[in-house]
């Protein structure tokens, strides 16, 4: 029996449409063998650092050649390249709009636009649905056994946009970032890596001031405060994160995407 890859969907239509549905069925209608893995379809809508991020956050959890689809797509029928990565671990399929941002430090195999119509759904595809017409059935003729170098042509990685995710400094009293991503539950994960607050006593500060001339203390899990306060931990995807326990931390804190967090580091725990 022939064992195909897995193909993963990544996107923001949310669930009250039927566009996954859609993209599903054009993928089972050229290999119903195939196995489809929702990484998530409820990312903010045009929001590509969500998408980054959580693309970032499971590639590594799926075996070796896995092709990835994400279509977090504003700029849908315009002037952006529709692409298709290859790296040694696997394949990423989507728009030329900064989504894949977080790759391409990675050895990169190959690059193509996808400009191959006989891979596409039909040879003239609709300039809003470019997950059903273009993005699904290429990465379906992909799993299915075509070569990656048939479906476009090559381009240059450095010509790829990039939409990088501002990096963490140092500072005299630790360290600041940005938030990267806020989950379904609030919690929001900023960009500072738990590895440098590990072993010792911190806390975070936010520059809007949510709480006016509050720090919040860093702790080991949600429990380790009473139900609705604040608090900061290392989260299971390895970055600092605030979050209130029982609660919304993005909603109650009024906090975004991007705002500018700040890890005061206070001294070693005995």
């Amino acid at each position: 029996m022939t064992s195909y890859p897995i193909l993963t969907l990544l996107s923001d239509f949310g669930w009250n449409d039927v566009y996954v549905g859609v993209m599903k069925g054009v993928i089972a209608q050229i290999n119903p063998q195939i196995t489809i893995v929702d990484l998530t379809h409820e990312i903010p809508p045009q929001n590509i650092t969500a998408a980054q991020f959580n693309l970032l956050n499971a590639y590594s959890y799926f075996p070796e050649g896995t092709v990835h689809v994400a279509v977090v797509d504003p700029g849908v029928g315009g002037m952006r390249r529709a692409i298709a990565l290859q790296l040694a671990t696997g394949i990423l399929i989507g728009p030329d709009n900064g989504i894949f941002t977080g790759f391409l430090q990675q050895p990169i195999l190959h690059v193509v636009e996808l400009n191959s119509p006989q891979y596409w759904r039909v040879p003239n595809p609709s300039n809003t649905f470019h997950g059903r017409d273009i993005f699904a059935p290429v990465a379906a003729h992909i799993a299915s056994g075509v070569p990656f170098t048939q479906i476009g042509n090559p381009i240059d990685p450095a010509t790829l946009l990039q939409q990088p995710i501002p990096p963490c400094t140092a500072t005299p009293t630790g360290f600041t970032g940005t938030i990267q991503h806020i989950d379904r539950f609030g919690n929001s994960i900023t960009t500072i890596p738990g590895e440098f607050v590990q072993g010792k006593a911190w806390s975070v500060q936010i520059s809007k001031r949510s709480i006016p001339g509050q720090s919040i203390p860093g702790h080991k899990t949600y429990s380790d405060v009473p139900p609705g306060t604040p608090l900061a931990l290392i989260g299971s995807h390895g970055w600092i994160e605030i979050a209130i326990n029982s609660g919304d931390a993005g909603h109650q804190l009024r906090l975004d995407w991007n705002d500018r967090i700040e890890v005061r580091v206070e001294e070693n725990r005995k």
